[in-house]
């Protein structure tokens, strides 16, 4: 649940929902935004913009304090605010390629973000505020410091994509997730 049954890796993938159960729930990411899975009963779920931002660009003012979450009951309480799903274990913090943080405005929540470093990269996922302040400038500022001289990449659509952009991402291309 939450995690593609496939990727396509390159833009002319072909025949790859034969080695997948196609059942319904499956989930396609098409990565380069050109296969019609229309035909194979899917639906598009969205389409989106893999974002990048270069590591030479200043990181912003940080305006709220951020803190790692390390423990199970802190990554409970990060899950509730993000949207109460189960989808991030505990095992997770265990992984040193990945930072799950918290932003704070106070004692108060405001937000978090996973970081999650490999290929040179640090990708930025998961990013939420509780009060639908935009935390942008907060991740970048927390990924900058916690892995500096490092690209920020992802992807984003909609005023998140608008957003990113404003602190200085990029669009690189389209993506678009199917669903069946």
């Amino acid at each position: 649940m939450y995690y593609p049954d496939a990727v396509t890796l390159q833009p002319n993938a072909n025949g790859f929902l034969a080695g997948i159960d196609t059942s319904p729930g499956c989930s396609v990411k098409d990565s380069f935004a050109t296969q019609d899975l229309i035909g194979d009963g899917f639906a598009e779920l969205f389409t989106a913009q893999w974002i990048h931002r270069p590591p030479d660009v200043a990181a912003p003012a940080l305006d709220v304090r951020v803190e790692e979450v390390s423990t199970a009951v802190e990554l409970a309480a990060w899950r509730t605010g993000w949207d109460d799903v189960d989808v991030l274990r505990p095992a997770l913090l265990d992984d040193p390629s990945v930072r799950v943080l918290a932003f704070y405005r106070g004692d108060d929540l405001a937000g978090g973000v996973v970081l999650n470093h490999s290929a040179g990269v640090v990708g930025v996922s998961n990013l939420f505020s509780v009060d639908d302040s935009d935390l942008w400038a907060a991740a970048i500022t927390a990924a900058s410091a916690r892995f500096p001289g490092v690209s920020l990449v992802g992807y984003e659509h909609g005023d998140d994509l608008e957003a990113a952009i404003e602190v200085g991402f990029a669009a690189l291309g389209p993506l678009r997730v199917w669903y069946r």
